[in-house]
């Protein structure tokens, strides 16, 4: 049985897969002015980064996304895009289990700090951070090319209810 949390995340990173698979190569990789020389594809491997790291690092117990893979692979070729997306969706039902985050707030400084938090929790913020970025991919995409995106692409569950309750 699906996890609450995994199925808005196994929903939108469906979406993103069907995204991918419209765009060129051309557009999934071009600097673009409106997302501050980013492509669709750096947006994406940023995605893609946080969701690895916590799959792969589920089992130490340990997660620290300062040291996320950044491959330029996804970031620059739909189709890995595609498959990370395909592996990542497979892989992210998991049980709840304490973690303990690891990061760096300062970029000056090799001084870490750690906090606990769990797996769902740490789900809940891998969903809210893709939207965020999802959001970007949406620019970009209108920048570079005529798809029609759900109106719901790159929007927070929260702002879809509100403007459900604007509506009525």
């Amino acid at each position: 049985m699906k996890n609450d949390i995994t199925t808005p995340i196994v929903s939108l990173l469906t979406q993103t897969a069907s995204l991918l698979a419209q765009l060129s190569c051309a557009q999934y990789t071009t600097s673009l002015d409106v997302l501050s020389g980013a492509s669709i594809g750096q947006h994406t491997r940023h995605i893609l980064g946080f969701y690895l790291t916590l799959i792969t690092q589920y089992e130490t117990g340990t997660l620290n996304y300062d040291a996320r893979p950044r491959d330029r692979l996804i970031e620059t070729d739909r189709e890995s895009a595609i498959l990370q997306l395909q592996y990542i969706v497979a892989n992210i039902e998991k049980n709840n289990k304490p973690l303990t985050l690891i990061s760096r707030c300062d970029a000056m400084s090799q001084n870490t700090f750690t906090v606990d938090t769990n797996y769902d929790r740490e789900l809940l913020y891998n969903l809210e951070h893709a939207v965020h970025h999802m959001a970007f991919i949406r620019i970009g995409v209108h920048a570079i090319s005529s798809i029609v995106l759900d109106e719901d692409f790159g929007v927070a569950a929260s702002t879809i209810q509100y403007r459900k309750a604007c509506v009525q």
